[in-house]
């Protein structure tokens, strides 16, 4: 699995603009295969920021929304809207578990994996 994760700093007067603008794009890479999630989210304390979180099953698919339109239309919507720069970064995850145990109790180890 592959996390998606950083954030793109905007002219402020222009943020609401780009995600509005964005949507499309976002919608369609949720339709590609192997998206499991992908968003963008206005920062509530910074005016220019929009977070991005992208979850994928691998780097298969995500090669492939490297090479697709909604990822080129994204990024040239972004560039029309004031970008002033951009954090983002990808990681790779071999183990996912919830947080919280079945008592309910949140857990920084991760107790499912075996040695």
């Amino acid at each position: 699995m592959i996390v998606i994760a950083g954030s793109i700093d905007l002219d402020p007067d222009q943020r609401e603009a780009a995600l509005e603008a964005g949507k499309p794009f976002i919608d369609g890479a949720l339709t590609q295969r192997g998206c499991r999630h992908y968003t963008w989210t206005p920062d509530p304390f910074d005016a220019g920021r929009i977070w991005v979180y992208e979850l994928w099953d691998d780097e298969e698919a995500l090669a492939a929304h490297f090479r697709d339109r909604h990822y080129a239309d994204m990024g040239a919507n972004i560039g029309r809207h004031g970008i002033r720069g951009s954090s983002i970064s990808k990681f790779r995850a071999d183990l996912e578990e919830p947080v919280y145990d079945d008592t309910g109790t949140p857990r920084a180890d991760f107790f499912t994996a075996t040695e």
